[in-house]
């Protein structure tokens, strides 16, 4: 089952939607907003799998709310305005749909979205923890990785980078909050939306920068910059 919800401010919009979801058999609908005030919230106590969001509304833009999500869940954009479908790739939206909308059109959506999620649910299912180290699947091989030997981890669409000390990075088809969960937190910090550091392998910070070489740096996001201050005031001398 597909946990979602959906947002729009046109009462008519969002009942289609709505109609929409509970025809479809493996979609479950935890929620329903006419604005995006309350979804962050929501979606920080209701994590779901799946977001039906509207672009163009009139108390706050959803590309701007989907931008703002620390753990976004999948995304359908739905709107009358075809040119924000660049944008909505850009925050690796699975589908965007105009308006007006066709069964047969969310449908194939939806099951796109499903598609990724059970993907996603297999592979995070696949990622074998040890003390030390994790099993991650990257292709058709299981690979073992030192925590010790991973310098930092990249959200890449659907995919996470792991990149590594001494040898290559290694790619897995799994969501970057999926390896989160199972990281030695002591160890590991998200810094931004797209990234996790291993904090021992941090040398040099430059104000909001984590800097590794002269083509290799991370930006601490404004979202996470007040934790990270706290490591720098814990284990760097001013």
């Amino acid at each position: 089952m597909i946990t979602c919800i959906a947002v729009d401010d046109e009462p008519l919009a969002l009942r289609q939607i709505v109609s929409y979801i509970e025809q479809t058999p493996f979609l479950q609908l935890k929620g329903k907003f006419t604005n995006v005030l309350g979804v962050s919230g929501f979606l920080k106590e209701n994590p779901v799998d799946l977001l039906f969001l509207d672009i163009h509304m009139s108390d706050l833009n959803g590309m701007e709310l989907a931008k703002s999500l620390e753990h976004p869940p999948r995304i359908i954009f739905t709107t009358a305005y075809s040119e924000y479908a660049i944008d909505g790739y850009k925050v690796n939206a699975v589908d965007y749909l105009l308006k007006p909308i066709e069964y047969v059109d969310f449908l194939m959506a939806s099951n796109k979205a499903a598609d990724v999620i059970n993907k996603e649910r297999q592979f995070a299912t696949e990622i074998k923890k040890k003390d030390e180290f994790l099993f991650i699947k990257s292709g058709q091989q299981h690979i073992r990785i030192h925590f010790k030997d991973i310098k930092y981890l990249e959200a890449q669409k659907e995919y996470v980078s792991i990149n590594l000390i001494h040898d290559e990075p290694v790619k897995t088809l799994v969501r970057l909050k999926n390896i989160e969960a199972i990281l030695p937190k002591e160890h590991f910090m998200r810094i931004h939306r797209s990234f996790i550091v291993n904090l021992n392998h941090i040398v040099t910070v430059e104000r909001n920068r984590i800097i590794y070489n002269q083509k290799e740096s991370i930006v601490v996001s404004d979202t996470y910059q007040e934790a990270f201050k706290r490591f720098l005031n814990t284990n760097f001398f001013n």
